[in-house]
C-alpha cells in the first residue's frame, strides 16, 4: 500500500511522548500512528474503554476497601477508580 505524508503539529511534550511509546512497541512513529487511528476507527479503543469501565463499576468495592485499609485515620484522598 502506498503511504502519503502527514505534517501536524502537536506540544512538544505529545511528540515526545508519541516517540517514546512508538520505541517501546518498537514501531516507527508514523506506525504507532496508523496503529492509534486504525483501533480508534474500528471502535477497538471505545470497546476497551467501555470494558474497562464495566470492570471499576463491578469491582470498585474491592477497590475502595484496599485504599481504606491503607489510607490513615482521617486523611483524605481520591479513590483508584
Amino acid at each position: 500500500m502506498a503511504k502519503t505524508q502527514l505534517g501536524v503539529r502537536v506540544d512538544e511534550d505529545v511528540a515526545e511522548l508519541a516517540r517514546r511509546r512508538a520505541a517501546d512497541l518498537g514501531l516507527s512513529v508514523g506506525d504507532y500512528l496508523a496503529r492509534l487511528v486504525q483501533d480508534d476507527a474500528s471502535g477497538l479503543r471505545a470497546r476497551a474503554v467501555d470494558a474497562a469501565a464495566r470492570f471499576l463499576a463491578e469491582h470498585q468495592a474491592i477497590f475502595d476497601e484496599a485504599e481504606d485499609g491503607r489510607r490513615p485515620e482521617g486523611s483524605r484522598g481520591t479513590r483508584a477508580a
